[in-house]
């Protein structure tokens, strides 16, 4: 009886540990990916104050997540946090041009300039997960001519 019961213990813990390999994430988010979340949810937190709270706990969520990142491999330097400075100038931006498409303001909206900061905002990423490692985005649009003052001067 005894072993009966050891043996249906360990087919319980075997099946559990099965079920938990099965669950486990394969395609987290990179850094630049949770850096890009928290600089968008931080816009939120200040510009939709009626979830001030649900946004408070997602940036808690995520800024949780970037430590454990950073406490593994920390290669930050001056070249990242310029990449962050430029992915939240970027977001930033968007956010104001859509805001205003969606208000219907046409003066200073302009859906190309939007299309192509996004293009920067990705390239931002990518300076990211250059130093620290992992997945790239390689599809990353140019700025059209009239937009040439928006161009980072990446090294």
């Amino acid at each position: 009886m005894i072993c009966l019961s050891v043996t249906k213990q360990l087919i319980q813990k075997n099946s559990s540990e099965s079920k938990n390999k099965n669950m486990t994430r394969k395609y987290l988010p990179t850094l630049s990916e949770l850096i890009d979340r928290l600089s968008i949810a931080q816009l939120k937190e200040v510009f939709i104050p009626k979830h001030k709270e649900e946004y408070a706990q997602e940036i808690a969520d995520i800024c949780h997540d970037i430590n454990i990142i950073l406490s593994e491999d920390s290669a930050i330097d001056a070249e990242t946090i310029r990449a962050i400075v430029v992915l939240s100038q970027m977001n930033l931006h968007i956010w104001h041009n859509e805001a205003n498409y969606r208000k219907g303001i046409e003066d200073g909206n302009n859906l190309e300039l939007t299309h192509g900061l996004n293009g920067i905002r990705n390239t931002a990423k990518n300076k990211i997960q250059e130093i620290v490692g992992g997945r790239k985005d390689y599809k990353i649009d140019c700025l059209a001519a009239e937009f040439e003052d928006w161009e980072i001067s990446w090294r």
